[in-house]
């Protein structure tokens, strides 16, 4: 009888993102939204949204754009409002996520920054639907603001961004492994993270690099556990 190899059982070690400017891969999905925030302080109006699904990259140009304007990073209305009323004259300010906040406090932030004449870009997952937000005026202001919106990546995006998250965590994959697991694996930069944090624990774990058999087994157990 053949035992399978024993599994080490890998520590969950903290793996830190990098969101500087040149960890940002523009592509023809993202480049007309990158071209747009970064264009600051040339924006068509003073408040900008920005849209992308989960893993888009919203928080990572977010940053880009804190960088350079020095912005004030807030996850928060509260923590926005605050932002903008200490922040001297005509603030800069990034909110980071309005969808599931408070939308009273959203509407109010919205309002502040038109009071102190504020740059201020709002990131959500989608532009205003018929579901979100469910404050008719919130909804109004909302879909007055010019949107810069992070499109679904295409093949050539998905391997550069899969390259970059294998070289984040300094594995060892060859090339035509890579090209296998970006052809399978979900469409969507948010389980491309996901897939390469699993991929490194299942080779912790197996005590064996990154190979074709190893990436298959993976991507099945996460189908397995979307089903």
């Amino acid at each position: 009888m053949v035992r399978d190899a024993p599994r080490q059982i890998p520590l969950s070690l903290p793996h830190v993102a990098r969101f500087g400017d040149e960890d940002f891969l523009v592509a023809p999905p993202n480049a007309e939204a990158h071209a747009l925030v970064t264009g600051w302080p040339r924006w068509p109006d003073r408040l900008l949204l920005l849209v992308g699904g989960p893993g888009a990259g919203k928080s990572h140009l977010g940053a880009i754009w804190a960088r350079a304007s020095g912005a004030a990073v807030t996850l928060t209305p509260d923590e926005a409002i605050a932002a903008l009323r200490s922040g001297g004259d005509e603030p800069r300010v990034l909110l980071d996520g309005a969808e599931g906040a408070d939308e009273n406090a959203l509407f109010h932030a919205l309002n502040l920054a038109r009071e102190r004449r504020a740059h201020l870009l709002v990131t959500a997952r989608r532009v205003p639907t018929a579901l979100w937000p469910r404050l008719p005026d919130l909804a109004s202001r909302l879909r007055a603001l010019p949107v810069a919106r992070l499109q679904v990546p295409d093949d050539a995006t998905m391997k550069a961004v899969l390259v970059k998250l294998i070289d984040d965590r300094q594995l060892v994959v060859e090339a035509d492994v890579v090209e296998y697991v970006a052809r399978h694996a979900e469409r969507s930069l948010g389980a491309l993270s996901d897939l390469v944090d699993a991929l490194d624990r299942e080779s912790l774990a197996r005590s064996r690099p990154v190979g074709r058999g190893l990436a298959a087994d993976v991507l099945a157990r996460m189908r397995h556990q979307e089903d």
